[in-house]
C-alpha cells in the first residue's frame, strides 16, 4: 500500500508537470466502485489552472490558492502519471485530467480501493478526516506526547493515522526494525530517549525513501525491506527475521535485538 513516501513521490509528479496548464476536459475509464468527481464537478476545473499542491500523509491534493482542490488518494495500489497525450497508456486507468496541449494527468488503480474527489478547503478535509500530524512534520515533543504516551501497542500506535499521518506497515516495521524495540512493546513503557530515538529514525528512514522517490532498489541493503521475509538473516544482528501479528497487521521483526527494547 502507498505510504508517504510514495505519495510525496506521486505529488512531486504532479508539481513537475501538471500545474500552470489549462484544463481542457477529463475523461474517465472504467469506473464501477471507484469514487470520483461527478459531471457537476468537473465542470467546475474546466479552464482554470491547478498551481500548487499539497500532501498530507498519504493524502495528496491538487488545486489553487482558493479552491477547490482535487483530492487523490492512492488506496491499495494507485499511482498517477503525468504523460503526453500520444504516450502508450497502462491499463486501469479510472480518471484523466486533459490539458491544453496535449498533457494528460492520469489516475491508475487496478485494485478500485482509490478516490478522487473535490475537496473545497484542505484544512477543513484534514481536520475533519481527525488526522494527526503529517509524520515528516511531527516534531519530538508532539511525537513523545503522541505515540510515547499511548497504553497499546507502539506498532499499532504508529500505524494509527489519527496519531500520525502518512506512516503505513512497510515503515512502521523499518523504523522499529532501525530502533530495536519489539512491535508488541506498550508505548508507554518505552524510555524517553528511546521514544526519541524512534521519532528521528522514523523521519530519517521516510526522509531516504522520498529522495529516492520510492524507489527500494535505491535503499541500503541494510534495511529491512529487502530482509523482509520469515527465516531471512538479520541484517542488524546474527538473529533471524520472524513475523507476528500485531493489531491485526503482519509486522516483520527481529525477535533478537528486538527484544526487550521496553
Amino acid at each position: 500500500m502507498p505510504e508517504l513516501p510514495e505519495c510525496e513521490a506521486a505529488r512531486k509528479r504532479i508539481a513537475d508537470g501538471a500545474l500552470n496548464r489549462t484544463i481542457e476536459g477529463f475523461s474517465l475509464g472504467e469506473v464501477s466502485h471507484v469514487e470520483l468527481p461527478s459531471e457537476e464537478d468537473r465542470a467546475r476545473f474546466i479552464g482554470t489552472q491547478f498551481t500548487r499542491t499539497r500532501r498530507h500523509g498519504k493524502y495528496i491534493f491538487i488545486g489553487s490558492k482558493d479552491g477547490p482542490w482535487l483530492h487523490i488518494h492512492l488506496g491499495m495500489a494507485g499511482s498517477v502519471r503525468v504523460m503526453e497525450n500520444d504516450a502508450d497508456l497502462a491499463d486501469y486507468i479510472r480518471f484523466t485530467v486533459e490539458f491544453e496541449g496535449g498533457t494528460r494527468l492520469h489516475f491508475r488503480d487496478p485494485r478500485k480501493f482509490g478516490k478522487v474527489t473535490v475537496v473545497e478547503d484542505v484544512d477543513d478535509f484534514i481536520a475533519d478526516k481527525g488526522l494527526g500530524p503529517d509524520a515528516l512534520e511531527i516534531g519530538d515533543n508532539a511525537f513523545a506526547d503522541t505515540i510515547g504516551k499511548t497504553r497499546g501497542a507502539v506498532k499499532s500506535a504508529l500505524l494509527s493515522q489519527k496519531k500520525l499521518a502518512g506512516v503505513g506497515n512497510l515503515w512502521a516495521d523499518e523504523t522499529l526494525y532501525r530502533t530495536g524495540i519489539d512491535p508488541d512493546a506498550t508505548a508507554n513503557t518505552l524510555e524517553q530517549a528511546k521514544v526519541s530515538e524512534m521519532h528521528a529514525n522514523m523521519q530519517s528512514i521516510l526522509q531516504a525513501v522520498v529522495d529516492t522517490n520510492a524507489t527500494y532498489a535505491k535503499l541500503p541493503d541494510d534495511w529491512l525491506i529487502h530482509h523482509r521475509e520469515e527465516g531471512e538473516a538479520c541484517s542488524r544482528c546474527d538473529g533471524t527475521i520472524a513475523k507476528k501479528t500485531v493489531g491485526g497487521r503482519t509486522s516483520y521483526y527481529c525477535p533478537e535485538h528486538q527484544a526487550g527494547a521496553s
